[in-house]
């Protein structure tokens, strides 16, 4: 089979589309002929940088050389202990090396795919959506009627925390570029700010919880916009690869917990984690058509070099996504 590897650490460039064995489930997996995949910060990983994260990825060159994390296609085989899917079963969820035409994982990691939904849409859900609906619900503790104010609304996390947040009944406001101001107002977004026109930090509006994906204003700057009680929740990704947004998130990590003990107002800093709960009610939301993935390109599986360097660039409207048909 073919899948995307890479053998050494460096830019998309060293990403290559080779035969490599086809996987054999274990007892409690399940092997995926898989029809999409979704790229996520995660994958970047591949250029070793910032170097702490050669402490688990390998020091020189990568244990693991497969790519991608989101998932979706259909049931090829099961282990002996699965119980929950059969062969021919449409599925999305999380693997390790989803960027390529057949990939395991474990049966605890995948829920049915609702029949409203591509497999595009899909395999775009898992992190992004996980990442949305633990910071809003579990970090922020959002509530019906509260205002809520996503900044770096129109990337793959913001796309989906936008419509969760008007699930849980919130008044929503979108932070993005020009470009973006419609997009999020056609998913839901009650006020949408363009940050070329203006700074959300000196508006004078305050709101109930502010989850910023963006990291680029200081939180004594972002205190300005957060309600006497209110919460900010900075959320980090998985991996982390660019090493300026990994200081950045650390130092919120750092001066989250000791802010909140100095002002009235709630300061957290968490990185999800991936849970198969949460990823039933992600499954539930999408199913309810009370959230629909926002897919920005769609690449070919020969096309992850270029899909890795268009994430790069960080200008992805939602979601980029590896379609195998």
């Amino acid at each position: 089979m073919k899948a995307a590897v890479y053998s050494r650490y460096g830019p998309p460039d060293v990403v290559q589309i080779r035969e490599v064995e086809k996987p054999v489930p274990k007892d409690n997996e399940i092997l995926i002929k898989v029809r999409a995949a979704a790229l996520n910060p995660l994958d970047l990983t591949m250029k070793g940088r910032p170097y702490i994260l050669r402490m688990t990825s390998g020091l020189r060159k990568p244990r693991d050389p497969r790519l991608g994390v989101d998932v979706a296609g259909e049931v090829e085989a099961v282990g002996g202990n699965v119980t929950r899917f059969k062969p021919g079963d449409d599925v999305f969820g999380s693997c390790r090396g989803a960027f390529a035409e057949y990939a395991c994982t474990l049966e605890s990691r995948l829920v049915m795919k609702p029949e409203n939904l591509t497999f595009e849409q899909a395999a775009s859900i898992p992190v992004a959506a996980i990442t949305a609906l633990q910071g809003l619900r579990d970090k922020g503790h959002i509530a019906p009627g509260q205002k809520i104010l996503i900044h770096g609304a129109a990337g793959g996390v913001g796309t989906f925390a936008v419509q969760i947040a008007k699930a849980f009944g919130a008044e929503v406001t979108g932070v993005c570029s020009t470009r973006n101001v419609e997009m999020l107002r056609s998913i839901g977004a009650d006020q949408v700010i363009d940050y070329t026109q203006k700074d959300f930090t000196r508006s004078g509006q305050r709101y109930d919880l502010i989850l910023d994906l963006a990291g680029n204003h200081s939180l004594l700057a972002c205190r300005r916009a957060v309600n006497t009680k209110g919460t900010y929740v900075a959320a980090g990704v998985l991996g982390i690869p660019h090493r300026k947004k990994l200081r950045s998130f650390l130092a919120r990590a750092i001066a989250a917990p000791v802010l909140s003990r100095l002002v009235s107002q709630n300061f957290v800093a968490f990185i999800a984690k991936l849970k198969a709960e949460d990823l039933s009610t992600v499954h539930d939301l999408t199913k309810a058509g009370q959230v629909t993935p926002v897919i920005d390109r769609c690449y070919r599986l020969s096309e992850v070099p270029e899909a890795l360097r268009y994430l790069e660039e960080g200008h992805a409207r939602g979601k980029v996504v590896i379609a195998f048909e």
